[in-house]
């Protein structure tokens, strides 16, 4: 196994925190660990207790590395959240060899110089994604590097995020004791795995329901054109349980995860559960209805209101339809349910890798399979993600004894960087019928 073709991702979630190990070979990936812990330290899709935070990731590393018997060193980062955003740029350069041939350099000046724009300071660009390269007026070309020109010009996106937010992000990851060989967007990523080629020519919404957050993006002519974050997920329908049932949130969790259905209309009575009322010594039964009354009127305004986010976006009618994924959707029947409220296309993305095929790691893998696409067209080296697993230290010795070493000269360096409308379509039927 070669360690310069292995790639590690965390995905740093409000109900779980996953770490993926990907070998690349050729042009094909595959999953040889995973790594899952409870994700203590998060709530709605941001980081509200830092410690708990670096426990949980430290969790799921620990998980990864015993499944393939390595050491973790550097992972690629997901990020999320409303503090996201999106802008066009624009880069010119002149050719610089004199054979004319444009080369890795070419290629860094472009993208370096489509980043001169004016950002606010407490802004940070996380990211440059080549939307296209134009070679003297020759568009539409994904990798120029070979080619023979006098003027290369760059189209892509600029994606900013707020400084405090990825700081605190950054933080905890370096606590955790990894190195961040690259940062991801988390739509782009997903949409990587979940949404085919021609989906995202034709235009298709993409929304993805996790435990605290559901992420709402949309993607036409092949790129990502807008995204937004909801603070609703799949804790809203437990918390909801715990209510309806009386019973305590770890058990209405179970319940869901064992019990759950999202359609009144396929929900089964005969299926019924035990309930431990909180506050007492009771148990009280229920059954599959019960609890679909309640899951379905959540999992509905969920649906609704990512519906509103992509009416807000300006997309009335998308011919590619709405594609689905994230944890709370391997609930049976949500997919029925969202046919039902958008009467559109829908479909469910599920990866399709050995062990990982549950819609929970869509986002894990996208950012594997994207960083390392985006790293082959921006010339990125990446190498040392995992090491041998022969060491004598232990994760937090090691942390601790390079941190008195290290910590200053990266401080240093990191200050240094730093109601009814007549004009919807019918995806929207349903709700402002």
């Amino acid at each position: 196994m070669d360690n310069n073709e292995i790639l590690v991702s965390l995905d740093i979630g409000t109900s779980k925190i996953k770490v993926i190990i990907g070998e690349v070979v050729g042009d094909s990936l595959n999953i040889i660990g995973v790594g899952s812990s409870k994700s203590l330290g998060m709530k709605k899709g941001a980081i509200v207790d830092i410690d708990e935070t670096v426990q949980s990731i430290k969790s799921a590393v620990e998980q990864a590395e015993r499944m393939v018997d390595v050491h973790i060193d550097r992972v690629v980062v997901g990020i999320n959240g409303n503090h996201i955003q999106l802008q066009p740029c624009h880069g010119v350069v002149a050719v610089s060899s004199d054979d004319k041939e444009i080369k890795e350099e070419d290629i860094h000046r472009v993208m370096d110089a489509a980043q001169v724009m004016s950002i606010p300071p407490e802004r940070e660009i996380v990211d440059v994604i080549p939307k296209q390269f134009i070679v003297d007026g020759l568009d539409e070309i994904r990798d120029p590097r070979g080619m023979i020109g006098v003027r290369l010009e760059m189209q892509g996106t600029i994606i900013t995020c707020s400084k405090t937010m990825l700081h605190n992000i950054l933080k905890c990851v370096e606590k955790a004791g990894l190195t961040v060989m690259d940062l991801c967007l988390h739509p782009l990523a997903t949409g990587e795995v979940a949404l085919s080629k021609d989906e995202k020519n034709l235009g298709v919404a993409l929304i993805d329901i996790g435990g605290g957050s559901t992420t709402v993006s949309v993607f036409e002519h092949g790129t990502l054109v807008g995204t937004s974050v909801l603070p609703l997920g799949g804790y809203n329908i437990t918390k909801d349980l715990s209510i309806g049932l009386r019973t305590t949130t770890e058990e209405a969790e179970n319940i869901k995860l064992n019990h759950g259905h999202a359609f009144y209309d396929d929900a089964s009575e005969e299926e019924t559960m035990e309930v431990n009322i909180i506050g007492s010594n009771k148990r009280e039964e229920f059954n599959q209805l019960d609890l679909v009354e309640i899951i379905e009127a959540r999992l509905e305004e969920i649906l609704v209101y990512s519906a509103r986010e992509i009416q807000k976006m300006g997309y009335n009618d998308l011919p590619g339809g709405i594609v689905l994924t994230g944890g709370t959707m391997s609930m049976p029947g949500a997919c029925d349910l969202a046919q039902y409220i958008y009467q559109t296309n829908v479909r469910i993305a599920i990866p399709d890798y050995i062990g990982v095929r549950e819609p929970q790691y869509t986002a894990g893998i996208g950012i594997l399979k994207f960083a390392y696409k985006n790293a082959k067209i921006q010339g990125k080296e990446f190498s040392g993600a995992i090491s041998a697993s022969n060491q004598t230290e232990s994760r937090n010795e090691e942390h601790y004894r390079t941190e008195s070493v290290k910590q200053p000269k990266q401080a240093k360096q990191q200050k240094k960087k730093e109601k009814k409308d007549p004009k919807l379509a019918n995806i929207f039927k349903y709700f402002f019928d």
